[in-house]
């Protein structure tokens, strides 16, 4: 048969297996030995012959890594990005950023843009895993690793959000009599999702459960604390204690309790999460729940180094640990 160019895509759908297998068989990368058969006996029947510069892009190494983060003012990210830029600049590799202003529509774009553009691997942070994002970054062509949740299957370092969560509102609970929390969207999976079920199970182990109107979400800014403390508190007179998904949100809720002239902590302990330079600076100082971002960051970025080392790529999944750092706003809840 008279040898033609195909492409990548022609060849996954012949052999029934993904893009990206074909892409690692091409590479010389682990693939199974059944899809390897598949692929190699759809080669020799069709002929296939990459093109000229399909080859040289595989083989060009940039010593450039994607880093996808979901916005660029945040003290906890510039955390994050600061541990992997160290790592990168240690092993001579550069970053590029990409600002998705928590937009999942953009968080796809870079993606694309990205592999498109061949840099040698991508560090995810986003927010929310749609279908689409989770069948991008499985048929993706370089090393990917995702910072900030787990995505089982794939390389990725993430904070114990349940856990924190758990702790803190059981800390709580052990001196307020109505809790109050104060959330972000589900859809994200660790301050929204991973850190409301820590709360519910902190309430579910004292006998208890978290109501519904006993929660109130909101965005991740100051604005939407204020927001969310003046309808709990509408709702919920009695309310004496509130714990608040981020920092932000617990500030923009202290900043509307003390305009109605509650005292913090005598009559509401408050408390929030992320450790931020504003937490030590509001008074009262807030209790909040400290993760390790920049050792975060620097767990991502060897992670990619790693990935990007092995000729049969291992995913890792590393869980990082957490600290509550008790403040004046919270009242003594240094021992449940």
């Amino acid at each position: 048969m008279e040898k033609r160019e195909m492409t990548i895509n022609e060849i996954a759908a012949l052999a029934g297996v993904s893009r990206a297998t074909v892409s690692r068989y091409l590479n010389k990368g682990y693939v199974s030995e059944e899809k390897r058969e598949k692929i190699r006996k759809v080669i020799e029947e069709t002929g296939y012959q990459p093109s000229s510069q399909a080859q040289m892009l595989r083989s060009r190494k940039t010593k450039l890594i994607g880093v996808i983060i979901p916005k660029i003012n945040s003290h906890t990210i510039s955390r994050m990005v600061g541990g992997i830029s160290k790592i990168l600049s240690e092993n001579d590799y550069q970053l590029i950023l990409a600002n998705t202003e928590n937009n999942e529509g953009e968080e796809l774009k870079y993606l694309k843009l990205f592999q498109k553009n061949r840099v040698d691997g991508v560090i995810l942070s986003g927010t929310i895993f749609t279908k689409k994002h989770i069948q991008l970054i499985r048929e993706y062509q370089v090393p990917i690793v995702i910072l900030g949740q787990r995505l089982s299957g794939h390389s990725c370092v993430y904070q114990d959000d349940f856990h924190a969560a758990k702790e803190m509102a059981g800390r709580l609970l052990q001196h307020c009599r109505c809790l109050c929390y104060i959330g972000v969207t589900k859809k994200d999976e660790a301050a929204g999702r991973g850190r409301q079920e820590g709360v519910e199970e902190a309430f579910r182990e004292m006998g208890m459960n978290l109501e519904k109107w006993q929660t109130q979400e909101g965005a991740f800014n100051v604005e939407a604390g204020i927001s969310a403390a003046q309808k709990l508190l509408e709702r919920c007179p009695e309310m004496d204690g509130l714990l608040c998904a981020t920092d932000e949100l617990a500030i923009g809720a202290m900043l509307y309790l003390k305009a109605q002239g509650k005292k913090i902590p005598e009559e509401i302990r408050v408390a929030g999460f992320g450790d931020t330079p504003m937490a030590q600076i509001v008074e009262p100082n807030l209790t909040s729940v400290h993760y390790y971002y920049k050792t975060s960051g620097e767990e991502a970025a060897q992670l990619m180094m790693n990935l990007l080392e092995m000729e049969k790529p291992v995913h890792k999944e590393v869980k990082m640990g957490f600290e509550i750092v008790c403040r004046e706003s919270s009242g003594n809840v240094a021992v449940r």
